[in-house]
């Protein structure tokens, strides 16, 4: 049974326990192979218990140097308490010049220190005593983040001026590039807002009019990352000609607020209000509209439509793709039974086979059928494909794709693509 000796308010700073009579240093840092936290203890003497006691910038600095000792023990090691002790005496009872010569040589925890209020400056010249001069018992662990944030900048060769520095802030990836950015302008500076909204107009502006489509071959929430790209290089350029002082981070920010905005707002649509039309309707057989359809997968799984149904027959065509598509079910067959022909659409190899029935089963003869092949430009292509199909049939697609009857020819032709 321990008895508590000391401890202070922060309750993660080291704590001093009698075990059996005898004073230990005790901590918790890492984790077990079940993500609990693990415990560790050594001992110390009354002298350093004094120490403790009375400096919080020696204890802050001995549970620096202690952690990584807690790191190298993994998830179920024991402490090197011989290595532990050995830095008791030089922390914690030497001159300020020695602990300094002690941090050269070994290593240390520098985020720790930086959360509790040391002096970056200082202990980035080695003066780590010194920096401890306005260390506090609370921690500030944005502080540390912020750090090495800015160490990992600075490591690419990036520096940050003011206006980079609010508009990182404003969307939130500050600290971390990949955090899906928002809008946050009670983060920036007052006097650096204007500034950073004049960048976030140039960035609107720029991408007025332009969407981020659905792409349900990747998952019903899925978007076109064509769209996505097409968006990100049109801000970019737009925000790097009218403010061309900023660094690439920034630039990078603005336009994944942009994108990730008109992500959410594709998200937040219905299906139909997704469904991109099919052109000008040149070759479409207007007078004999889909009455109903059949949606397959590569499992057997079917759905049917009917225009009585209160969706368009691609709106429920893309949404059957977005609940079943996946890596090992890419294959989508949209058929009309009762005129005998459909389309099949290999999201695999980025092509599409149309299907016409030549001749009908007559007298227990098979069915004959012709089928044509067609690459596919990404999910903005099928999309053009699927709703030319539904409004016109197969003679509407002759427009959207050099079609194919032969299999190898069309082989040849995919494979010349998949190398350019």
């Amino acid at each position: 049974m321990a008895d508590m000796i000391f401890t202070r308010a922060s309750g993660w700073i080291p704590n001093v326990i009698d075990e059996a009579g005898e004073l230990k240093l005790m901590l918790g840092a890492g984790a077990d192979a079940n993500h609990e936290p693990r415990t560790f203890t050594f001992p110390i003497k009354a002298a350093h218990l004094a120490v403790i006691r009375e400096d919080l910038a020696r204890h802050l600095l001995l549970w620096s140097a202690v952690l990584p000792l807690c790191a190298a023990a993994g998830t179920r090691g024991p402490l090197d308490e011989n290595a532990a002790a050995a830095l008791l005496d030089p922390i914690l009872l030497s001159a300020p010049a020695d602990v300094d010569a002690l941090f050269r040589r070994i290593q240390w925890d520098r985020g720790r220190l930086i959360a509790h209020g040391a002096d970056i400056d200082l202990l980035e010249h080695g003066q780590v005593y010194a920096a401890m001069r306005t260390a506090t018992e609370t921690s500030n662990g944005k502080r540390a983040q912020e750090y090495h944030a800015d160490r990992r900048r600075a490591e690419r060769g990036t520096v940050l001026g003011p206006l980079d520095t609010a508009i990182l802030r404003y969307t939130g990836q500050y600290l971390h590039g990949a955090t899906v950015p928002r809008r946050i302008p009670d983060a920036v500076d007052p006097e650096l807002l204007p500034e950073v909204m004049r960048v976030i107009a140039t960035a609107e502006r720029a991408s007025a009019g332009m969407r981020i489509g659905r792409d349900p071959r990747r998952g019903k929430r899925a978007t076109d990352k064509r769209d996505w790209d097409r968006m990100a290089m049109t801000v970019d350029g737009a925000v790097r000609r009218a403010h061309p002082q900023l660094v690439d981070d920034a630039v990078r920010t603005v336009s994944f607020l942009m994108c990730s905005e008109a992500t959410d707002r594709t998200r937040s649509a219905p299906m139909e209000d997704d469904e991109e039309p099919a052109g000008d309707g040149a070759g479409f057989s207007e007078n004999a509209p889909k009455t109903a359809l059949l949606f397959t997968d590569d499992k057997g799984v079917e759905k049917k439509w009917s225009q009585d149904g209160p969706r368009t027959a691609s709106a429920e065509f893309w949404e059957f793709v977005g609940d079943r598509s996946a890596a090992d079910n890419d294959v989508f067959t949209i058929e009309d039974e009762e005129r005998g022909e459909g389309i099949q659409l290999h999201f695999y190899a980025d092509s599409i086979a149309r299907i016409t029935t030549a001749r009908r089963a007559e007298g227990g003869s098979d069915p004959e059928y012709r089928v044509e092949y067609s690459l596919v430009d990404g999910i903005g292509g099928y999309r053009h494909l699927v709703s030319a199909f539904v409004r016109g049939g197969c003679a509407a697609l002759e427009p959207y794709g050099s079609w194919m009857s032969d299999n190898a020819e069309f082989e040849r032709a995919r494979r010349q693509r998949d190398t350019e």
